[in-house]
């Protein structure tokens, strides 16, 4: 996991600019026809369209990883996450919902 968190992180600071009126959010997306977890950048100027960064693709296709994974990048930044293609799936430790709601496009 340190490797994979590591590159995240690295990647994640190089994307991250400090700009006003700038806004950033980490996406996760669920891959179940490859089996993988992929991490995105996304950014938003205002009055501008919407950008994607893309950070990573963790190979190791599992909840419980994953949970590790996301519980230090919550600690490595203070950006907002979004899950994307979780529906009906609960994290292993706390039993609660990954995603809350179907989102339009998926």
């Amino acid at each position: 996991m340190n490797n994979d968190l590591k590159l995240i992180t690295t990647r994640l600071d190089a994307g991250f600019k400090r700009q006003d009126q700038v806004r950033y959010q980490v996406v996760i997306a669920n891959d179940p026809y490859d089996q993988t977890y992929n991490f995105f950048l996304n950014y938003q100027h205002r009055n501008r369209r919407l950008k994607s960064h893309p950070l990573h693709s963790v190979r190791n296709y599992s909840l419980t990883y994953l949970e590790r994974l996301i519980q230090g990048l919550r600690a490595h930044t203070q950006l907002s996450f979004e899950f994307v293609g979780f529906t009906g799936q609960r994290w292993p430790t706390s039993q609660r919902r990954i995603q809350s709601r179907r989102l339009n496009d998926e």
